[in-house]
Protein backbone atom coordinates (compact mmCIF):
# COMPACT_ATOMS: atom_id res chain seq x y z
CA UNK A 1 0.00 0.00 0.00
CA UNK A 2 1.25 3.47 -0.89
CA UNK A 3 -0.36 6.61 0.53
CA UNK A 4 -2.39 8.69 -1.83
CA UNK A 5 -0.61 11.91 -2.79
CA UNK A 6 -3.33 14.51 -2.58
CA UNK A 7 -1.58 16.93 -4.91
CA UNK A 8 -1.25 15.86 -8.52
CA UNK A 9 2.31 14.72 -9.11
CA UNK A 10 3.10 17.25 -11.78
CA UNK A 11 5.51 20.11 -12.07
CA UNK A 12 8.77 20.23 -10.09
CA UNK A 13 8.56 16.94 -8.18
CA UNK A 14 7.48 14.87 -11.18
CA UNK A 15 10.31 16.45 -13.14
CA UNK A 16 12.72 15.75 -10.26
CA UNK A 17 11.73 12.07 -10.11
CA UNK A 18 12.09 11.77 -13.88
CA UNK A 19 15.53 13.33 -13.64
CA UNK A 20 16.55 10.88 -10.90
CA UNK A 21 15.41 7.90 -12.98
CA UNK A 22 17.24 9.13 -16.06
CA UNK A 23 20.41 9.82 -14.07
CA UNK A 24 20.33 6.66 -11.92
CA UNK A 25 23.76 5.35 -13.10
CA UNK A 26 25.39 8.73 -12.44
CA UNK A 27 23.68 9.03 -9.06
CA UNK A 28 24.82 5.59 -7.91
CA UNK A 29 28.38 6.21 -9.16
CA UNK A 30 28.43 9.54 -7.32
CA UNK A 31 27.30 7.87 -4.10
CA UNK A 32 30.01 5.19 -4.46
CA UNK A 33 32.66 7.91 -4.79
CA UNK A 34 31.33 9.63 -1.67
CA UNK A 35 31.41 6.45 0.41
CA UNK A 36 35.03 5.96 -0.64
CA UNK A 37 35.80 9.33 0.97
CA UNK A 38 33.62 9.29 4.10
CA UNK A 39 32.93 6.65 6.74
CA UNK A 40 29.23 5.88 6.65
CA UNK A 41 27.29 5.69 9.95
CA UNK A 42 26.44 2.16 11.09
CA UNK A 43 22.73 2.89 10.81
CA UNK A 44 20.36 5.82 10.49
CA UNK A 45 16.77 6.78 9.78
CA UNK A 46 15.63 9.87 7.90
CA UNK A 47 12.25 11.60 8.14
CA UNK A 48 11.16 12.92 4.75
CA UNK A 49 8.34 15.22 3.69
CA UNK A 50 6.75 15.05 0.24
CA UNK A 51 4.99 18.31 -0.63
CA UNK A 52 4.30 17.45 -4.25
CA UNK A 53 6.54 20.32 -5.29
CA UNK A 54 9.41 19.46 -2.96
CA UNK A 55 10.91 16.32 -1.39
CA UNK A 56 13.27 16.97 1.52
CA UNK A 57 14.64 15.48 4.74
CA UNK A 58 13.56 17.18 7.94
CA UNK A 59 15.37 15.04 10.52
CA UNK A 60 18.15 12.44 10.61
CA UNK A 61 18.37 10.02 13.53
CA UNK A 62 21.65 8.20 14.16
CA UNK A 63 20.10 5.92 16.80
CA UNK A 64 17.00 4.67 14.93
CA UNK A 65 14.31 3.09 17.06
CA UNK A 66 11.77 1.68 14.61
CA UNK A 67 13.23 -1.52 13.15
CA UNK A 68 10.06 -3.27 14.29
CA UNK A 69 8.10 -1.17 11.76
CA UNK A 70 9.97 -2.40 8.68
CA UNK A 71 8.48 -4.85 6.22
CA UNK A 72 9.52 -8.37 7.37
CA UNK A 73 10.10 -9.29 3.72
CA UNK A 74 13.09 -6.94 3.74
CA UNK A 75 14.89 -8.86 6.51
CA UNK A 76 17.44 -10.23 4.03
CA UNK A 77 18.34 -6.68 2.96
CA UNK A 78 18.86 -5.73 6.60
CA UNK A 79 21.02 -8.77 7.29
CA UNK A 80 23.28 -8.21 4.27
CA UNK A 81 23.67 -4.53 5.14
CA UNK A 82 24.44 -5.39 8.77
CA UNK A 83 27.13 -7.83 7.63
CA UNK A 84 28.74 -5.08 5.57
CA UNK A 85 28.57 -2.58 8.42
CA UNK A 86 30.09 -4.99 10.95
CA UNK A 87 32.91 -6.03 8.60
CA UNK A 88 34.02 -2.40 8.30
CA UNK A 89 34.17 -1.83 12.04
CA UNK A 90 35.36 -5.15 13.44
CA UNK A 91 35.96 -7.81 10.73
CA UNK A 92 36.62 -10.57 13.29
CA UNK A 93 33.58 -9.76 15.40
CA UNK A 94 31.74 -12.71 16.86
CA UNK A 95 29.97 -10.93 19.67
CA UNK A 96 28.13 -7.64 19.85
CA UNK A 97 26.82 -5.87 22.94
CA UNK A 98 23.73 -3.73 22.29
CA UNK A 99 22.96 -0.91 24.73
CA UNK A 100 19.36 0.37 24.39
CA UNK A 101 17.57 3.40 25.79
CA UNK A 102 16.75 3.36 29.48
CA UNK A 103 12.99 3.75 29.05
CA UNK A 104 12.15 0.11 29.64
CA UNK A 105 8.41 0.74 29.90
CA UNK A 106 8.01 1.62 26.21
CA UNK A 107 6.98 -1.80 24.91
CA UNK A 108 7.01 -0.64 21.27
CA UNK A 109 10.60 0.52 21.64
CA UNK A 110 11.50 -2.84 23.20
CA UNK A 111 10.05 -4.53 20.12
CA UNK A 112 12.47 -2.41 18.08
CA UNK A 113 15.36 -3.74 20.17
CA UNK A 114 14.15 -7.28 19.55
CA UNK A 115 13.95 -6.65 15.78
CA UNK A 116 17.41 -5.08 15.71
CA UNK A 117 19.05 -7.92 17.63
CA UNK A 118 17.31 -10.42 15.35
CA UNK A 119 18.92 -8.74 12.32
CA UNK A 120 22.35 -8.81 13.95
CA UNK A 121 22.04 -12.46 14.93
CA UNK A 122 21.13 -13.36 11.37
CA UNK A 123 24.29 -11.49 10.35
CA UNK A 124 26.29 -14.10 12.27
CA UNK A 125 26.81 -12.39 15.62
CA UNK A 126 26.22 -13.52 19.16
CA UNK A 127 24.21 -10.62 20.52
CA UNK A 128 23.27 -9.73 24.06
CA UNK A 129 21.52 -6.64 25.41
CA UNK A 130 23.24 -4.74 28.19
CA UNK A 131 21.45 -2.02 30.11
CA UNK A 132 23.05 1.03 31.71
CA UNK A 133 19.79 1.86 33.47
CA UNK A 134 20.06 1.97 37.27
CA UNK A 135 16.75 0.10 37.36
CA UNK A 136 18.30 -3.03 35.82
CA UNK A 137 20.38 -4.65 38.57
CA UNK A 138 19.97 -8.28 37.51
CA UNK A 139 19.08 -10.14 34.30
CA UNK A 140 15.51 -9.07 33.55
CA UNK A 141 13.01 -10.21 30.93
CA UNK A 142 10.82 -7.43 29.59
CA UNK A 143 7.71 -7.97 27.48
CA UNK A 144 7.25 -6.28 24.13
CA UNK A 145 3.88 -4.93 23.00
CA UNK A 146 3.20 -7.98 20.83
CA UNK A 147 3.72 -10.56 23.57
CA UNK A 148 7.40 -11.29 22.93
CA UNK A 149 10.22 -10.62 25.36
CA UNK A 150 13.84 -9.53 25.49
CA UNK A 151 16.49 -10.16 28.13
CA UNK A 152 18.25 -7.09 29.56
CA UNK A 153 21.39 -7.64 31.60
CA UNK A 154 23.22 -5.07 33.75
CA UNK A 155 26.54 -4.04 32.21
CA UNK A 156 29.74 -4.23 34.20
CA UNK A 157 32.84 -2.14 33.65
CA UNK A 158 36.12 -4.03 33.90
CA UNK A 159 39.05 -1.75 33.24
CA UNK A 160 38.32 -0.06 29.93
CA UNK A 161 35.84 -2.65 28.74
CA UNK A 162 32.11 -3.12 29.16
CA UNK A 163 31.12 -6.73 29.73
CA UNK A 164 28.21 -8.89 30.77
CA UNK A 165 28.44 -12.07 32.78
CA UNK A 166 30.61 -14.43 30.63
CA UNK A 167 30.36 -12.07 27.66
CA UNK A 168 33.04 -9.75 26.28
CA UNK A 169 32.44 -8.21 22.85
CA UNK A 170 34.60 -6.68 20.15
CA UNK A 171 32.19 -3.78 19.67
CA UNK A 172 29.28 -2.06 21.39
CA UNK A 173 26.26 -0.89 19.42
CA UNK A 174 24.47 2.06 21.01
CA UNK A 175 20.74 2.33 20.44
CA UNK A 176 20.70 5.07 23.07
CA UNK A 177 20.88 8.66 21.81
CA UNK A 178 22.61 9.99 24.97
CA UNK A 179 20.20 12.90 25.33
CA UNK A 180 20.97 13.11 29.02
CA UNK A 181 24.72 13.25 28.47
CA UNK A 182 27.46 10.65 28.18
CA UNK A 183 27.44 8.50 31.33
CA UNK A 184 30.83 7.85 32.89
CA UNK A 185 30.52 4.12 32.26
CA UNK A 186 30.73 4.74 28.49
CA UNK A 187 33.74 7.06 28.59
CA UNK A 188 37.28 5.97 27.76
CA UNK A 189 36.40 2.48 26.51
CA UNK A 190 38.85 0.55 24.35
CA UNK A 191 36.06 -1.29 22.53
CA UNK A 192 34.59 0.12 19.33
CA UNK A 193 31.54 2.24 20.20
CA UNK A 194 29.09 2.52 17.32
CA UNK A 195 27.90 5.12 16.64
CA UNK A 196 30.67 7.16 18.33
CA UNK A 197 29.82 9.14 21.44
CA UNK A 198 29.86 12.47 19.59
CA UNK A 199 26.90 11.23 17.52
CA UNK A 200 24.72 11.50 20.63
CA UNK A 201 22.54 14.48 21.45
CA UNK A 202 24.84 15.39 24.34
CA UNK A 203 27.06 17.07 21.74
CA UNK A 204 25.40 16.74 18.32
CA UNK A 205 23.34 19.59 16.86
CA UNK A 206 20.75 19.47 14.11
CA UNK A 207 22.14 22.69 12.69
CA UNK A 208 25.53 20.99 12.22
CA UNK A 209 23.82 18.25 10.29
CA UNK A 210 21.91 20.60 8.00
CA UNK A 211 25.02 22.71 7.42
CA UNK A 212 26.66 19.56 6.04
CA UNK A 213 23.45 18.75 4.14
CA UNK A 214 23.59 22.16 2.44
CA UNK A 215 26.88 21.17 0.81
CA UNK A 216 25.67 17.70 -0.11
CA UNK A 217 22.47 19.06 -1.65
CA UNK A 218 24.44 21.63 -3.66
CA UNK A 219 26.77 18.95 -5.07
CA UNK A 220 23.81 16.70 -5.89
CA UNK A 221 21.90 19.54 -7.53
CA UNK A 222 24.94 20.32 -9.68
CA UNK A 223 25.13 16.65 -10.67
CA UNK A 224 21.50 16.59 -11.79
CA UNK A 225 21.25 20.16 -13.03
CA UNK A 226 18.37 21.03 -10.69
CA UNK A 227 17.50 23.70 -8.15
CA UNK A 228 18.83 22.41 -4.80
CA UNK A 229 15.82 23.93 -3.01
CA UNK A 230 13.73 21.05 -4.37
CA UNK A 231 15.55 18.67 -1.99
CA UNK A 232 16.79 21.07 0.67
CA UNK A 233 14.87 22.99 3.38
CA UNK A 234 16.16 26.42 4.35
CA UNK A 235 17.22 26.76 8.00
CA UNK A 236 18.61 29.18 10.55
CA UNK A 237 19.51 29.01 14.23
CA UNK A 238 18.82 31.04 17.35
CA UNK A 239 20.66 30.69 20.67
CA UNK A 240 20.64 32.29 24.09
CA UNK A 241 16.96 31.51 24.56
CA UNK A 242 15.09 31.06 27.81
CA UNK A 243 11.46 30.29 27.05
CA UNK A 244 10.42 30.45 30.70
CA UNK A 245 11.98 33.90 31.20
CA UNK A 246 10.99 35.01 27.68
CA UNK A 247 14.59 35.83 26.84
CA UNK A 248 15.42 35.97 23.12
CA UNK A 249 11.81 36.23 21.87
CA UNK A 250 12.45 39.29 19.72
CA UNK A 251 15.48 37.80 17.98
CA UNK A 252 13.61 34.55 17.36
CA UNK A 253 10.66 36.45 15.85
CA UNK A 254 12.98 38.41 13.58
CA UNK A 255 14.64 35.25 12.30
CA UNK A 256 11.25 33.66 11.68
CA UNK A 257 10.28 36.66 9.53
CA UNK A 258 13.53 36.47 7.55
CA UNK A 259 13.12 32.76 6.87
CA UNK A 260 9.47 33.14 5.85
CA UNK A 261 10.51 35.87 3.40
CA UNK A 262 13.03 33.53 1.74
CA UNK A 263 10.42 30.78 1.44
CA UNK A 264 7.86 33.18 -0.05
CA UNK A 265 10.30 34.03 -2.84
CA UNK A 266 10.65 30.34 -3.74
CA UNK A 267 6.92 29.71 -3.48
CA UNK A 268 6.33 32.57 -5.91
CA UNK A 269 8.97 31.19 -8.28
CA UNK A 270 7.29 27.77 -8.38
CA UNK A 271 3.69 28.95 -8.20
CA UNK A 272 3.05 27.35 -4.82
CA UNK A 273 -0.20 28.64 -3.37
CA UNK A 274 0.14 27.25 0.16
CA UNK A 275 1.11 29.48 3.06
CA UNK A 276 4.80 29.23 4.04
CA UNK A 277 5.57 28.03 7.54
CA UNK A 278 8.57 27.43 9.76
CA UNK A 279 9.24 24.65 12.24
CA UNK A 280 11.01 25.83 15.40
CA UNK A 281 12.58 22.97 17.32
CA UNK A 282 15.30 22.26 19.85
CA UNK A 283 18.69 22.03 18.15
CA UNK A 284 19.34 18.76 19.96
CA UNK A 285 17.03 15.91 20.90
CA UNK A 286 14.34 13.63 19.61
CA UNK A 287 10.89 12.22 20.41
CA UNK A 288 9.01 15.15 18.93
CA UNK A 289 9.61 17.34 21.97
CA UNK A 290 10.32 21.07 21.89
CA UNK A 291 8.71 21.67 18.47
CA UNK A 292 6.21 24.20 17.17
CA UNK A 293 4.82 25.26 13.79
CA UNK A 294 4.82 29.01 13.12
CA UNK A 295 3.42 30.98 10.18
CA UNK A 296 4.10 34.47 11.48
CA UNK A 297 6.64 36.17 13.77
CA UNK A 298 3.72 36.82 16.10
CA UNK A 299 3.46 33.07 16.70
CA UNK A 300 6.69 33.08 18.72
CA UNK A 301 5.87 36.30 20.60
CA UNK A 302 3.80 36.25 23.74
CA UNK A 303 3.65 32.46 23.99
CA UNK A 304 1.24 31.37 26.69
CA UNK A 305 2.48 29.44 29.69
CA UNK A 306 1.63 26.03 28.26
CA UNK A 307 3.46 26.80 25.00
CA UNK A 308 6.53 28.10 26.82
CA UNK A 309 6.63 24.99 29.00
CA UNK A 310 6.38 22.79 25.90
CA UNK A 311 9.30 24.54 24.20
CA UNK A 312 11.50 24.94 27.29
CA UNK A 313 12.26 21.29 28.03
CA UNK A 314 13.00 18.19 25.93
CA UNK A 315 13.88 14.55 26.60
CA UNK A 316 15.69 13.84 29.89
CA UNK A 317 14.42 17.20 31.20
CA UNK A 318 17.08 19.19 29.34
CA UNK A 319 16.52 22.94 29.10
CA UNK A 320 16.28 24.36 25.57
CA UNK A 321 18.47 27.40 24.88
CA UNK A 322 19.27 26.73 21.22
CA UNK A 323 16.76 26.13 18.44
CA UNK A 324 16.89 25.43 14.74
CA UNK A 325 14.39 27.25 12.55
CA UNK A 326 13.63 24.99 9.60
CA UNK A 327 11.61 25.68 6.50
CA UNK A 328 8.38 23.79 6.94
CA UNK A 329 7.75 21.21 4.24
CA UNK A 330 4.13 20.23 3.75
CA UNK A 331 3.25 16.56 3.55
CA UNK A 332 0.46 15.90 1.09
CA UNK A 333 0.49 12.12 1.42
CA UNK A 334 -2.42 10.64 3.31
CA UNK A 335 -3.98 7.30 4.19
CA UNK A 336 -7.71 7.15 4.95
CA UNK A 337 -7.72 10.92 5.67
CA UNK A 338 -4.73 10.60 8.00
CA UNK A 339 -1.57 12.59 7.25
CA UNK A 340 1.49 10.44 6.45
CA UNK A 341 5.22 10.98 6.00
CA UNK A 342 7.91 8.50 4.91
CA UNK A 343 10.73 7.39 7.20
CA UNK A 344 13.64 5.65 5.45
CA UNK A 345 15.95 3.22 7.27
CA UNK A 346 19.56 2.53 6.32
CA UNK A 347 22.36 0.29 7.55
CA UNK A 348 25.83 0.97 6.24
CA UNK A 349 25.17 2.83 2.96
CA UNK A 350 22.25 0.59 1.99
CA UNK A 351 18.58 1.49 2.17
CA UNK A 352 16.97 -1.44 3.99
CA UNK A 353 13.34 -0.32 4.06
CA UNK A 354 11.09 2.21 5.62
CA UNK A 355 7.58 3.00 6.71
CA UNK A 356 5.02 5.76 6.73
CA UNK A 357 4.42 7.59 9.97
CA UNK A 358 0.65 8.16 10.10
CA UNK A 359 -1.18 10.49 12.49
CA UNK A 360 -4.88 11.29 12.26
CA UNK A 361 -4.61 14.03 14.87
CA UNK A 362 -2.08 16.16 13.01
CA UNK A 363 -2.20 18.47 10.00
CA UNK A 364 -0.19 18.65 6.77
CA UNK A 365 1.99 21.38 8.27
CA UNK A 366 2.62 19.78 11.67
CA UNK A 367 5.25 17.50 13.16
CA UNK A 368 4.02 13.89 13.03
CA UNK A 369 6.65 12.49 15.40
CA UNK A 370 4.37 13.19 18.33
CA UNK A 371 2.31 11.29 20.88
CA UNK A 372 -1.07 10.28 19.54
CA UNK A 373 -3.26 7.21 19.91
CA UNK A 374 -3.71 7.10 16.15
CA UNK A 375 -0.01 6.98 15.38
CA UNK A 376 0.62 3.89 13.29
CA UNK A 377 3.40 2.86 10.96
CA UNK A 378 2.77 1.43 7.50
CA UNK A 379 5.74 -0.51 6.14
CA UNK A 380 6.94 0.21 2.61
CA UNK A 381 5.67 -2.53 0.32
CA UNK A 382 8.69 -2.40 -2.01
CA UNK A 383 12.40 -1.72 -1.48
CA UNK A 384 13.85 1.69 -2.32
CA UNK A 385 16.65 0.39 -4.50
CA UNK A 386 14.84 -1.10 -7.52
CA UNK A 387 13.19 1.61 -9.62
CA UNK A 388 11.22 0.77 -12.73
CA UNK A 389 12.89 3.03 -15.27
CA UNK A 390 10.22 2.20 -17.84
CA UNK A 391 7.41 3.09 -15.44
CA UNK A 392 5.83 6.39 -14.50
CA UNK A 393 7.86 8.60 -12.13
CA UNK A 394 5.15 8.33 -9.46
CA UNK A 395 4.88 4.51 -9.65
CA UNK A 396 5.55 3.01 -6.19
CA UNK A 397 9.07 1.65 -6.87
CA UNK A 398 10.06 4.98 -8.43
CA UNK A 399 8.68 7.10 -5.61
CA UNK A 400 10.50 4.82 -3.18
CA UNK A 401 13.72 5.18 -5.20
CA UNK A 402 13.44 8.97 -4.95
CA UNK A 403 12.91 8.59 -1.19
CA UNK A 404 16.00 6.40 -0.99
CA UNK A 405 18.11 8.90 -2.92
CA UNK A 406 17.16 11.86 -0.72
CA UNK A 407 17.56 9.78 2.45
CA UNK A 408 21.07 8.79 1.35
CA UNK A 409 21.89 12.45 0.80
CA UNK A 410 21.03 12.99 4.47
CA UNK A 411 23.09 9.92 5.41
CA UNK A 412 26.07 11.36 3.54
CA UNK A 413 25.58 14.66 5.38
CA UNK A 414 25.64 12.71 8.67
CA UNK A 415 28.90 11.04 7.63
CA UNK A 416 30.47 14.42 6.87
CA UNK A 417 29.07 15.89 10.08
CA UNK A 418 30.52 13.09 12.24
CA UNK A 419 33.91 13.33 10.58
CA UNK A 420 34.14 17.11 10.93
CA UNK A 421 33.03 17.11 14.57
CA UNK A 422 35.09 14.13 15.70
CA UNK A 423 36.91 15.30 18.86
CA UNK A 424 39.79 12.93 18.08
CA UNK A 425 40.46 14.45 14.64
Amino acid sequence: MVPHLTTALTGPLLSLEQRMLAAMPQIEHWFRSQWAEYSVPFYASVDLRNAGFKLAPVDTNLFPGGFNNLNPEFLSLCVQAAMSAVEKICPDARRLLVIPENHTRNTFYLRNVAALTNILRHAGLEVRIGSISPEITEPTYLETHDGGSILLEPVQRKGNRLVLENFDSCAILLNNDLSGGVPEILQGLEQNLIPPLHAGWATRRKSQHFSAYNRVAQDFANLLGIDEWLVNPYFDTCSGLDFHARVGEAELAEKVEQLLAKIRIKYAEYGVEQEPFVIVKADAGTYGMGIMTVKSPDDVKDLNRKQRNKMAVVKEGLQVSEVILQEGVYTFECIHDAVAEPVVYMMDHFVVGGFYRVHTGRGVDENLNAPGMHFEPLAFEKPCSLPDCAGAPDAPPNRFYAYGVVARLALLAAAIELQEHDPDQ
